[in-house]
């Protein structure tokens, strides 16, 4: 069975890993931004993105379900696949 130190730097590099993994991970999603389109109507009540259409507020201000003038960010060609999803321009 191993040692409390063979646990503790296995735990510790463990931690690294999954550190070093979420750095890239964020990275990416900003350098993929341009991939990704609005999905109007499909968000659920205060889980949109900024902002919706026609409302000068910002994120998580829908207040229903599948509001028509909500958006979510999803990756291209996405929306056309989700039943009530609408992609336009703002």
């Amino acid at each position: 069975m191993p040692n409390t130190t063979t646990k503790t730097a296995v735990l510790v590099a463990s931690a690294i890993a999954m550190a070093s993994t979420l750095g890239v991970v964020g990275t990416s999603g900003t350098a993929n931004a341009a991939e990704m389109e609005k999905c109007f109507g499909i968000s659920k009540a205060g889980k949109n993105d900024c902002a919706a259409t026609g409302n000068p507020s910002c994120a998580g201000t829908a207040k229903r379900d599948n509001d028509p003038n909500a958006y979510i960010a999803v990756p291209k060609g996405t929306c056309d696949k989700i039943v009530g999803g609408v992609v336009r321009e703002n």
